[in-house]
């Protein structure tokens, strides 16, 4: 099963994909926000009918202690209208910390902080889609 993996972010929408097996993320794009939903999630549609995506899942940043907090109830009602316009099921996973964890290991590869940024977005989706794919295969 392929899969898209979108971190929802303000001024961009990190993106990545697993594999047909559903067994390995790659980052794939960063979305620049363009001040417009619809036309982000015009795009989002575009990207799951590229990449054959049959379903897709949305990072869901909730607090350490696990809490809905203001982030995620924007992500959360973001989702359920990504939902309304692709043709495949959308659901929520919890991101904590994936964009910690990928800005660490970009640092640790050497990107020095104006090269992470362009990337960070798209390497957070892809560990948050990783976490996700290697749940669902136990």
């Amino acid at each position: 099963m392929r899969v898209l993996g979108l971190d929802l972010g303000s001024k961009r929408i990190g993106v990545a994909v697993s594999d047909r097996s559903g067994t390995i993320a790659t980052p794939l794009t960063v979305l620049a926000r363009r001040g417009d939903r619809a036309a982000d999630h015009h795009a989002i549609v575009a990207l799951v009918a590229e990449e054959e995506a049959e379903r897709v899942v949305v990072g869901l940043p909730l607090g350490l202690d696990g809490s809905i907090g203001p982030a995620a109830q924007r992500a959360l009602a973001e989702a359920a209208e990504i939902a309304t316009v692709v043709a495949v099921p959308v659901e929520t996973f919890d991101e904590r910390l994936t964009t910690v964890s990928a800005d660490r290991a970009l640092l640790e590869a050497g990107l020095r902080a104006p090269a992470r940024r362009t990337v960070v977005d798209k390497v957070a989706a892809a560990v948050m889609l990783q976490a996700w794919l290697d749940g669902h295969k136990r």
